[in-house]
């Protein structure tokens, strides 16, 4: 999950430097989503792994 929240923002790196803002601006939402969720999976899975 972390790997596609890593590519969604090279995505948005590369779109940005083109000049392709609509592209940029959605595949940086994407990226925050995906991390966010990477980071509640995390919290979720250390929580249950300790007991």
């Amino acid at each position: 999950m972390l790997r596609y929240a890593i590519l969604f923002l090279v995505v948005a790196i590369i779109a940005a430097i083109l000049g392709f803002g609509g592209i940029a601006g959605a595949s940086a939402w994407i990226a925050k989503i995906l991390v966010f969720v990477f980071l509640v999976l995390f919290v979720v899975s250390l929580i249950s792994g300790r007991s």
